[in-house]
C-alpha cells in the first residue's frame, strides 16, 4: 500500500495544498475542546480520562488528514474513533450495565461481529451505504436507551440525545459531495462540529453515571 497517496474525498478539497481544506482542518478544534472541558469534569475516573485523550486523539488525527489527505493520514484519522468505540461499549458494559470485567471485555469484542454483518446490509441502502460505519453506533446507542429505560433514565435520555445527534451528523457527512455544487465548502465540516458534541455528551453521560454510583 502507498501511505503516501492522495485522498481527495470532499467538496472543500480542490488540490493536493496543506491547507485545501481549512475549514474541515480546523473545526477539528471542537474536539480537543470537548476533550479539554471533559477532562477536568472527569473527576479523575481513569475510563473518563482515558477517554478524553481519545477524544483529542479524533481532533488530531482527522486535523492530519484534512490538511496532509494521505492514506497515513487517513488511517490517523480512522483509528481513534474505532478506539473511542471500544472503550466506550466497554465502559458502558463494566459500569453501566454491572458486568464482570471479562464478561464486559467479551461483550464489548462483540462489536466486531455486530458491524461485520451490519455494514452489508447497510451498504444495500443507497444513501445510508455512504458512511456505512458510522451508522452501526447510532443503532447501539438507541438499542442500549432502550433496554435502559426504565432502570436508568437518566442514562437513556443521554444515550438517546447522543444516537439522534450522530444520525444527524452522519447524515451530513453523507451529503458533503452530493451537495457540492450547490454548497462548494460542503458539509463533513458541520460532522466535526456536532459529532464532537455527541462525544463530549458521552463522556459527560459515562462521568455523570460513574459520580451518581459513587453518590449512593
Amino acid at each position: 500500500m502507498n501511505w503516501l497517496a492522495q485522498i481527495d474525498g470532499y467538496c472543500e478539497r480542490t488540490d493536493a495544498a496543506y491547507w485545501s481544506e481549512p475549514i474541515n482542518a480546523l473545526t477539528n478544534l471542537a474536539f480537543v475542546i470537548g476533550a479539554a472541558v471533559m477532562w477536568r469534569r472527569t473527576n479523575g475516573q481513569p475510563l473518563g480520562r482515558a477517554l478524553c485523550v481519545i477524544l483529542a486523539l479524533i481532533g488530531i488525527g482527522s486535523y492530519l488528514f484534512h490538511t496532509h489527505a494521505t492514506a497515513w493520514a487517513a488511517l490517523a484519522d480512522v483509528a481513534p474513533i474505532g478506539v473511542f468505540i471500544l472503550v466506550y461499549l466497554f465502559a458502558v458494559h463494566r459500569d453501566v450495565l454491572g458486568l464482570k470485567r471479562r464478561i464486559a471485555m467479551f461483550a464489548t469484542a462483540m462489536f466486531i461481529p455486530y458491524a461485520a454483518i451490519t455494514v452489508p446490509v447497510l451498504n444495500a441502502t443507497p444513501f445510508v451505504r455512504i458512511s456505512n460505519f458510522y451508522w452501526t453506533v447510532p443503532i447501539l446507542l438507541f438499542a442500549y436507551a432502550f433496554a435502559l429505560r426504565k432502570r436508568l433514565p437518566d442514562t437513556t435520555e443521554g444515550f438517546a440525545i447522543g444516537g439522534a445527534l450522530l444520525c444527524l451528523s452522519i447524515a451530513l457527512r453523507s451529503l458533503d459531495e452530493i451537495l457540492c455544487a450547490a454548497f462548494p465548502i460542503g458539509t463533513h465540516f458541520m460532522w466535526h462540529c456536532l459529532n464532537a458534541a455527541m462525544l463530549t455528551l458521552m463522556i459527560h453521560v459515562y462521568s455523570r453515571h460513574m459520580l451518581a454510583t459513587r453518590s449512593l
